[in-house]
């Protein structure tokens, strides 16, 4: 006898679709934008000193860490670290990236509200992100209602997680455009085009929200006894 996740098929394999595409757009782009030079001649992190001068925040450090797109900023210990495409390239696309992390340092320092929010949500997402959807699943199997629950509960927070995680970076890309714009680190269409790399990353959390909001709809449906298929 054979089952078929009929609602894996139409729900969350779209969703992963448009995550491969958003993930293809975002590399694509950083590679384009990365072969166009910064007039002024600035590099990352050159750049994300400028954002941190901005806000007048002087207790961050910048430092150069290995791999490409690895760029993020670390509350624990203030550091922003860049990759080594960003770090000392002077490119659009370093400029736009080093400073939307230098964005996220300004976050913390002004104690951005959905920053705590998201601190508070990620204890719980990761048990649901490493566990819920197979104990959902298992509780799917073996027909026990309160394995399902849990599971479902579990995965929720991911997808809150993600949800507010939306507006912490869309943020952070507004305040690096913003820096980027008044101070006249880049202009016309180098600004365009960090706005461009910006935008593509941006959509990546998008689609990762859409796959969570999908892979939960799934379980909701299977539990309701929709979802199994001989």
């Amino acid at each position: 006898m054979v089952w078929y996740d009929y609602y894996y098929f139409i729900l969350v394999v779209p969703a992963l679709i448009i995550s491969l595409i958003a993930q293809a757009k975002v590399k694509s782009t950083y590679a384009k934008m990365s072969r166009v030079l910064c007039s002024r001649g600035l590099t990352g992190a050159q750049a994300a000193e400028n954002v941190l001068r901005y806000y007048g925040i002087t207790d961050v450090r910048i430092e150069q860490v290995a791999g490409s797109l690895t760029d993020h900023y670390d509350p624990r210990s203030n550091v922003i670290r860049l990759s080594e495409g960003v770090y000392h390239a002077n490119s659009v696309a370093a400029v736009g990236i080093a400073c939307h992390e230098a964005g996220h340092a300004a976050q913390h320092a002004e104690n951005y509200k959905p920053i705590a929010v998201r601190n508070a949500v990620l204890p719980v997402a990761n048990i649901g992100s490493a566990s819920g959807l197979w104990i959902a699943l298992l509780g799917l199997a073996m027909n026990v209602r309160i394995m399902i629950l849990i599971g479902i509960i579990l995965y929720a927070f991911v997808a809150v997680f993600q949800l507010v995680t939306l507006p912490v970076e869309f943020n952070a890309s507004s305040r690096a455009l913003k820096v980027i714009e008044e101070t006249n680190m880049l202009q016309g269409e180098e600004f365009q085009g960090a706005k461009k790399v910006l935008s593509a990353a941006a959509m990546t959390y998008v689609a990762a929200l859409l796959v969570s909001i999908m892979s939960l709809l799934r379980v909701l449906l299977r539990a309701k006894g929709g979802g199994r298929r001989r």
